[in-house]
């Protein structure tokens, strides 16, 4: 008999010895196939023992299979809730995909002479990669990839936390609030843009931004769900016919939130650093707009950093003010933070432009971490982008020949201005000028925008010609004559349907987000992660708007009819912003 120091395979020899010489006569005539099972014939019920045998151990194999493989994906995609206290800060880089981060790492390499094994933030965070496509489209929107983030569900590109049937869907921001955290939005572009908006409002389509914007004050289904705003779009809530305002109707939403809903307001950098600085506690409810429309790309902010805040200062002191007004509470904070012109640089295809929004955000990223790490309650950071835009290849081919296996990121580091902003100052002198002579206004061209803005001094008369003739194309011309001296290729000015990277502080469930996933995977681990419960907002949403959905605006009630509306294709989100700032060029000509 085998006791507890017997080891596992032993057997007791002693009885085998003992019947040794019968266990070899039957096994030699086993093998001689003289057994006396072959000459007298096994009984049925050994034959049918037999049976019994073999299809048990063949239903146990399966048993453990099934049961192996069901393990395996409970590990990667469920996990155990955690308790007590916990903050989470969802980071989007809008637009950004793989080859923006190869581009930008080896630009920061090149700028800083930094060895070549010397990373980004980001890249020490690597933790996998996410499939993109929306509803309706291979190539989804960032409406649709910011849905699938608030709401973990699939929906068509321009919606708005809205569902293919048009219902609305909950978000794991406004389950966030109802659970008792703190919430907050932080961004770069306009605050009523898709990313943003996805996370507190509802509407059938993205272009509806003064629907966006009362929602986001409180002015909704569930009255005020946002804590804390930062960003620009100040015209959005400005009345039409007002400095500064870009409403189709005449409500004053920064009166209405603080009216209405309590908020704290401060429009400009001056207001900003009363609190950036340390001087005062950020205030709870607290809306800050920098900016009529969007804040200007890094690259020129940093020229303007007396008037605008960047990415990094804004998310720094939005985390020091929810955790500040969750020192005292069981529950703790979600913040979202978008690094939301990485996509505009994309769109815009300009390189310059992109690689110094990548680092700001990495920057932002560095800084979430360290937060962290001091902070004395548990949180997690994931970042992720909702699509690539550009179709960026860090190469280009500029000839005929054989292609080069190199790129000048020492191109990138002469410009100095962003094409936006050498568009827009273009379009300031058009505006101002008497004379429009084409060969005076190549002179200007060159002289004042190409060679100081773009360190550019080799620009050919073809080049200039262009520019001069079709002033509405410049910024598209402008980054041309970058991407081409830099040898960096696109193959659109929109989106393209890559897998985009995900980024991790790692913690409590994260495995569930490792490797490749879908969009809606991450916005699954976000509200499972709070432990929050999304699907019972998403019911009372469906109790409150019905087929006649109200707008949002008490006291000047609108409506639609979403039933029976017919509508035409909604414009493309680029398009729309690029109208929105060629009407900001004809007025603010002062550049």
């Amino acid at each position: 008999m085998a006791n507890a120091t017997t080891p596992l395979l032993a057997d007791d020899r002693r009885d085998r010895d003992a019947n040794s010489n019968s266990l070899s006569d039957s096994e030699e005539d086993a093998l001689r196939g003289q057994s006396r099972a072959t000459h007298s014939g096994r009984s049925w019920h050994n034959r049918l023992r037999e049976a019994l045998l073999f299809a048990w151990a063949l239903l146990a194999t399966a048993g453990v299979l099934v049961l192996a493989v069901w393990a395996s994906h409970q590990q990667q995609t469920a996990f155990e809730k955690p308790a007590g206290k916990r903050n989470l800060i969802f980071m989007v880089s809008d637009g950004m995909g793989p080859a923006s981060l190869s581009m930008t790492r080896s630009f920061r390499q090149y700028t800083e002479g930094l060895e070549h094994d010397d990373i980004l933030t980001l890249d020490k965070h690597f933790w996998g990669s996410s499939r993109t496509r929306s509803s309706s489209s291979l190539v989804t929107d960032s409406a649709a990839g910011a849905t699938a983030f608030s709401c973990g569900m699939k929906s068509y590109n321009g919606a708005i936390s809205m569902l293919p049937d048009s219902t609305p869907c909950g978000t794991v921001l406004e389950a966030a609030k109802k659970a008792g955290y703190k919430t907050g939005l932080v961004v770069t572009t306009d605050i009523t843009d898709a990313t943003p908006a996805c996370f507190a409002s509802h509407v059938d389509v993205r272009q509806q931004n003064d629907d966006i914007a009362v929602q986001e004050v409180g002015n909704g289904p569930l009255g005020r769900v946002v804590d804390l705003m930062f960003g620009g779009g100040r015209c959005r809530f400005l009345p039409n016919g007002s400095e500064g305002g870009c409403r189709e109707d005449n409500i004053d939403v920064v009166e209405m939130a603080k009216n209405d809903y309590g908020w704290n307001y401060i429009g400009d950098r001056a207001a900003f650093d009363e609190f950036w600085e340390g001087e005062k506690e950020v205030p709870l409810p607290m809306l800050g707009l920098f900016a009529d429309t969007d804040i200007p790309f890094e690259l020129d902010r940093r020229n303007m950093n007396d008037i605008y805040p960047s990415l990094s200062e804004m998310a720094k002191t939005a985390l020091r003010a929810l955790e500040k007004a969750t020192e005292g509470s069981e529950q703790g904070f979600f913040l979202m933070i978008e690094g939301s012109r990485i996509d505009h640089a994309g769109h815009g295809n300009d390189p310059a432009a992109q690689v110094r929004e990548v680092l700001e955000y990495d920057s932002t990223f560095k800084a979430v971490i360290d937060f962290l790490e001091d902070s004395k309650t548990p949180g997690v950071l994931v970042a992720t982008s909702d699509h690539e835009t550009g179709g960026l290849a860090v190469a280009r081919q500029v000839n005929a020949n054989y292609p080069q296996y190199l790129w000048y990121p020492a191109v990138l580091a002469n410009t100095s201005s962003s094409s936006e902003y050498l568009a827009l100052r273009l379009h300031g002198h058009l505006s101002k000028a008497s004379e429009h002579s084409i060969d005076k206004l190549k002179k200007y061209i060159n002289e004042e925008l190409v060679i100081p803005g773009l360190s550019i001094y080799d620009a050919s008369d073809e080049e200039l010609t262009a520019l001069a003739s079709n002033p509405d194309q410049a910024q598209n011309l402008f980054a041309h004559m970058i991407s081409i001296r830099a040898q960096i290729g696109w193959s659109t000015h929109g989106h393209s349907a890559v897998d985009v990277n995900i980024y991790s502080s790692g913690g409590p469930g994260a495995d569930a987000i490792r490797g490749n996933v879908e969009n809606t995977d991450v916005g699954i681990y976000l509200r499972e992660y709070l432990n929050v419960d999304v699907d019972a907002v998403t019911k009372e949403l469906n109790e409150k708007m019905t087929s006649k959905r109200i707008l949002g605006m008490v006291g000047y009630e609108t409506t639609i009819d979403t039933v029976n509306e017919e509508t035409g294709p909604a414009e493309d989100h680029w398009v729309a912003h690029e109208e929105m700032e060629a009407q900001r060029m004809s007025v603010d000509t002062e550049v």
